[in-house]
């Protein structure tokens, strides 16, 4: 049997940049899709948006973040239709520098709770688990996807995007169809 069989079949590529270590200090732009662009959280009327109870829950689960992380805060943030926009901030958190005992190595090559993926999952996780819960019928898209932030400008850039996406939302729509 081949080694190959199964080679790209069940992963999904990562968007991450393999050389990055995303629990360095910095600002990450992060959008999250819902699975085939569902509008499961609300609409956008007269240029604003309009939650459903699975857009509240969206919202207050991001805003919880900073609540169950160290070392995080939130940026800007905006919850559209069928997926959201948010900024985190990630603030001395760099990894360690310390000599590694056994234990200490099995630390570091486990999941960090400090990381953006692991941030990132475990909100997916708490939606995911609050819609079950209420019977809401929802789904998120398998991965997300991140901007590491790397200048002022760009943060403001990127931040008055997020503010402004309910607006640009009909011109937005027309163009993905």
């Amino acid at each position: 049997m081949s080694n190959n069989l199964y080679l790209g079949k069940y992963r999904n590529e990562s968007f991450r940049k393999p050389f990055w270590d995303y629990r360095i200090d910095g600002a990450y732009f992060i959008t999250i899709c819902t699975k085939d662009n569902e509008h499961f959280f609300g609409e956008i009327n007269e240029d604003k948006m309009n939650l459903s109870p699975m857009g509240v829950i969206a919202y207050i689960l991001w805003q919880e973040i900073k609540n169950h992380t160290v070392n995080c805060r939130l940026g800007e943030f905006v919850v559209m239709p069928n997926h959201i926009h948010g900024i985190l901030i990630l603030e001395n958190n760099g990894p360690s520098t310390d000599a590694l005992s056994k234990s200490e190595f099995m630390a570091q090559i486990s999941p960090k709770s400090t990381s953006i993926s692991t941030i990132i999952r475990s909100y997916k996780s708490a939606v995911t688990k609050y819609a079950n819960r209420l019977n809401y019928p929802f789904a998120w898209h398998k991965l997300f996807y991140d901007h590491v932030i790397r200048t002022n400008e760009a943060f403001e850039r990127i931040s008055k995007y997020i503010e402004n996406n309910p607006k640009n939302w009909q011109r937005d729509s027309k163009r993905k169809n």
